[in-house]
């Protein structure tokens, strides 16, 4: 678990970009994908201008395409190609880098991916599931390929896999801990039980499990931590455990590059650390949301699913406490009360709306061109 945070601690440390594959972020900074429509080609394109990693949610991107309800399938697919190349030219000259994040728990998930490649993302990050299949659907591009993980276990489980059947290896590794918003890669027991899971043992075991193919394969993997970022302090403890970078979501939320509606902003503003529940989400992972009347009447009893959406794979709308889509659409587009609201842990640090540039430099403890050092003085602060 991250540790409790002073916010005094919040100062100027070293910069450090973030080389992936063949490209490079001028920052170690990774804006998590959000679905649905709550990351798309304005925050990440805003992110990867600031120099950082943006990533764009392929879940439900096209809600707002005129055919979305006829054709879904059709919308997202055009939509994500969309997003990407307009992500890409507000990132113009910026020192970033643009990225979609695609829910292996989707239907559509291989064709989401290659729509991703496709479209030129820079990388592709999958998660709600393990990408079993993703070396072979990304292709030998210039696209990487980045898996997130939660446990050495799983992190163990996937590389070997990649290495027996593909000969490859990830381009890098996004770890999400349990404090992390959205969809999590823990038991429900887990999640109740989070200062006994002694997470910084858990990142350490992954990092060296990653060092057995960075040396078979002779290339770096850099490993991303997320899951509670808010400060940077927290962004000091992580990489002095040997991460490369961060990343964070909830803190890019209440910005006004953000592709939600302002009153979806405003409840992160409004929210205090005790508004974050752990739900049971339709996808069959735990997740963690804001808790309001929609999650409220969601306990009670199932909401009735007026028509699929097509969105997760072995669905039955007659059994899922509510349609994920619609709760989500109905969130992005303002309407709260009839909205899924994720959120991470650190919820109660997002106190106003202000700039994803604002953001970034918070994150650095600086602003540009923040401090001179290298790597191994971030790393031994």
């Amino acid at each position: 678990m991250e540790p409790q945070i002073n916010q005094s601690e919040c100062r100027n440390t070293s910069r450090t970009g973030l080389r992936i594959k063949n490209k490079s972020a001028r920052i170690p900074i990774v804006q998590g994908g959000m679905g649905v429509g709550v990351s798309r080609s304005r925050l990440a394109g805003a992110v990867a201008k600031a120099g950082g990693v943006g990533i764009i949610s392929s879940a439900q991107i096209g809600y707002d395409e005129p055919d979305f309800e006829k054709d879904v399938q059709g919308a997202n697919l055009r939509a994500i190609e969309k997003h990407v190349r307009l992500a890409k030219q507000a990132a113009e000259r910026g020192g970033g880098l643009v990225g979609v994040n695609v829910m292996v728990a989707l239907q559509d998930y291989a064709d989401h991916v290659k729509a991703a490649v496709r479209a030129g993302a820079d990388l592709v990050v999958c998660g709600a599931g393990l990408p079993m299949e993703l070396p072979e659907l990304a292709g030998d591009g210039d696209t990487a390929i980045a898996p997130i993980v939660s446990s050495r276990k799983a992190a163990s489980l996937l590389l070997r896999m990649w290495d027996k059947k593909y000969g490859r290896t990830a381009d890098m590794l996004v770890i999400e801990g349990p404090l992390a918003g959205g969809h999590l890669g823990f038991s429900p027991k887990q999640l109740e039980e989070i200062p006994s899971l002694d997470y910084d043992q858990e990142i350490k075991a992954i990092l060296e499990e990653k060092r057995v193919f960075e040396d078979k394969y002779g290339k770096a993997i850099p490993v991303v931590v997320g899951g509670g970022i808010s400060c940077r302090s927290q962004v000091r403890h992580v990489m002095a455990l040997g991460a490369d970078g961060v990343q964070a979501a909830t803190r890019f939320v209440a910005t006004k590059e953000c592709d939600a509606a302002d009153a979806y902003k405003q409840a992160y503003i409004e929210a205090s650390p005790e508004d974050a529940v752990i739900i049971k989400s339709p996808v069959g992972m735990p997740g963690r949301a804001l808790q309001n009347a929609f999650i409220r009447r969601a306990q009670q009893g199932q909401i009735p699913v007026s028509r699929c959406f097509h969105c997760i794979k072995k669905c039955n709308p007659a059994r899922i406490p509510y349609c994920i889509t619609q709760a989500l659409v109905n969130a992005v587009k303002g309407d709260l009360e009839n909205g899924l609201i994720f959120c991470g842990a650190e919820i109660g640090s997002v106190k106003e709306i202000v700039t994803v540039q604002e953001v970034v430099d918070e994150l650095m403890g600086g602003s540009p061109p923040y401090s001179s050092g290298s790597d191994t003085a971030v790393r031994n602060t």
